[in-house]
């Protein structure tokens, strides 16, 4: 995890140039903090998604049509939305150790409980839960990460916790294959192992977040020397001077804010209605449940690759609106290729560009609110952003469900899907005009 310096006139934005105390400081930081919130947010992730694998077998235990499956899929956002502000409100009156940990083992459970799916009412009502449950996590790790870590670093440290997206299904496509083939052992369905085995890591780790791993702030970190926390409590407060300081209500209202959030709704229609139905649309290729994990991880292994050189590229660029209309436009045109295309190989080649596209596109744009906003503005902007952002997560499935069982094809929900990309490439253009600065 190179952190290497920032080009000269990022430098000059915040104030003088980073000491060797100072990169010594930040690097044993992202070394000791950016793995266990990439780990946790791998565990989250996956446990939002692994329905898509379930899927396989379970929409048919339990009788699921497809607009059902999605609708589901989709309304655990729904509960993440209404509790996401009050969720990071509450991180921030409460530290982000404790309250981090409490979302990590209370969906962890939840994801558990999983295995008592047994129609579309108990489907919506758990995975409704699990929304409510996870809510806050996400913008309550991007506030955190920006209390230890100042603009110059947020790009790349984004990306690597960011990681965790793709990397969850690099993970769990395999994962998640091999535990559909334990089907009938104890007499369980695979789909319930899944839910079983991939639930209780979140509980663990939520347990060891609290007890032993985390602290809250960097003047209460034992693994820095007293020199290094006034090194970085002093960086740190240069850039504090110079953001806006803006109370709760006033971020909200903020049309920059406004903004991005609805710029992350429209990628993220496209980036879930593709991540939740992809094993199902590779099945229609007539490839074997255990094929399709591995078949699924190869997207998100190179969305992998591509977003840390992508946002690494952005950070020193500095040319982050910029950067975030492109993977925008990447997907939308990915999608398009994904309809058109004869070929599968071709087709699966622009669902890959939709992956990494949406991937990167996360990893850009949370490096931009923190650069306008503090306090507990931040924290309730970012968990605004992403309040509004994820409800895509519920339109993006229950568009591409709907219009499956409509017209016997995934075709029109991807091309629907396709216009929301390119809604979202136009709007964040239009960023340039609210934010001179990027």
């Amino acid at each position: 995890m190179a952190l290497d310096n920032a080009s000269a006139l990022q430098r000059a934005a915040v104030g003088t140039p980073f000491t060797a105390i100072e990169k010594a400081a930040f690097g044993k930081i992202a070394w000791r903090i950016v793995p266990l919130l990439t780990i946790a947010y791998i565990v989250n992730f996956l446990d939002r998604t692994n329905v898509a694998f379930a899927a396989l077998t379970m929409n048919q235990d339990v009788g699921l049509t497809a607009a059902q499956f999605g609708y589901g899929a989709g309304i655990l956002f729904i509960g993440y939305c209404l509790f996401e502000v009050p969720s990071n409100v509450a991180l921030y009156r409460v530290g982000a150790r404790f309250w981090l940990s409490r979302i990590m083992i209370t969906w962890g459970i939840i994801s558990v409980a999983m295995i008592f799916t047994a129609g579309a009412t108990s489907f919506y009502i758990l995975r409704f839960l699990l929304g409510v449950a996870e809510a806050g996590f996400f913008p309550g790790a991007a506030f955190y990460l920006s209390q230890w870590f100042p603009p110059e670093y947020r790009a790349r440290i984004l990306a690597w916790f960011l990681l965790g997206i793709p990397a969850s299904t690099v993970v769990g496509g395999p994962v998640s294959s091999f535990l559909m083939e334990m089907n009938g052992i104890w007499g369980l369905a695979g789909w319930k192992w899944l839910f079983i085995v991939e639930g209780a890591p979140a509980i663990i780790l939520g347990f060891l977040l609290l007890l032993l791993l985390l602290v809250d702030r960097p003047d209460q970190a034992g693994w820095l020397s007293d020199e290094e926390k006034k090194a970085v409590q002093a960086r740190l407060s240069i850039e504090t001077k110079e953001r806006e300081k803006r109370d709760l209500w006033a971020s909200l209202r903020d049309s920059r804010v406004l903004v991005l959030a609805l710029v992350q709704f429209l990628f993220t229609v496209g980036s879930y209605g593709v991540a939740i139905f992809l094993p199902l649309i590779v099945r229609a290729q007539h490839f074997s449940n255990f094929a399709i994990g591995f078949l699924t991880a190869i997207p998100s292994l190179i969305a992998c690759v591509v977003m840390i050189y992508w946002a690494g590229a952005v950070g020193r660029s500095g040319r982050k609106i910029t950067g975030l209309a492109l993977t925008c436009l990447v997907s939308g045109i990915g999608l398009l290729i994904a309809v058109w295309a004869d070929s599968f190989v071709i087709s699966f080649l622009g669902l890959t560009a939709v992956v990494v596209g949406t991937n990167t596109a996360r990893a850009i744009l949370w490096t931009i609110p923190t650069r306008f906003l503090s306090g507990i503005g931040a924290a309730g902007g970012l968990a605004f952003i992403n309040t509004v952002g994820v409800f895509g997560g519920f339109v993006g499935p229950s568009i591409m469900g709907f219009l499956k069982d409509a017209t016997g094809s995934f075709n029109g929900g991807l091309t629907v899907l396709s216009g929301f990309l390119f809604l979202a490439t136009a709007l964040a253009f239009s960023l340039k005009r609210l934010i001179v600065q990027e």
